[in-house]
């Protein structure tokens, strides 16, 4: 993510949470379509060659404006920065421990 200048990137840690649907989520912004777009393929790749492991769902790959890869236990967000104001996913998850923030 960083080296794809993400920005405001965050872990939420969910595992105490009750029927949450993962135990992490980790949300990033970009400014444009095409730095979604080069996020999103950046965290596919490195997943896959330290891991071998794809994503389980992939959405949002056509719009680029909030890009979810879902690895069942991690679910990754990466979002056009005024949708991530929009959609306020962070805050949605309140309870969630917040076990990274960097810029």
């Amino acid at each position: 993510m960083q080296a794809q200048k993400a920005q405001d990137i965050s872990i939420l840690n969910l595992k105490s949470i009750h029927n949450a649907v993962a135990d992490y989520f980790i949300i990033c912004s970009g400014n444009v379509k095409r730095q979604v777009e080069a996020i999103a393929a950046a965290i596919i790749e490195t997943t896959y060659r330290q891991t071998g492991e794809h994503p389980w769902k992939q959405e949002g790959l056509t719009a680029q404006e909030w890009i979810l890869l879902d690895y069942v236990n991690v679910v990754v967000h990466i979002f056009q920065r005024e949708k991530r104001a929009f959609y306020r996913l962070d805050t949605l998850w309140g309870d969630a421990v917040v076990t990274c923030r960097a810029s």
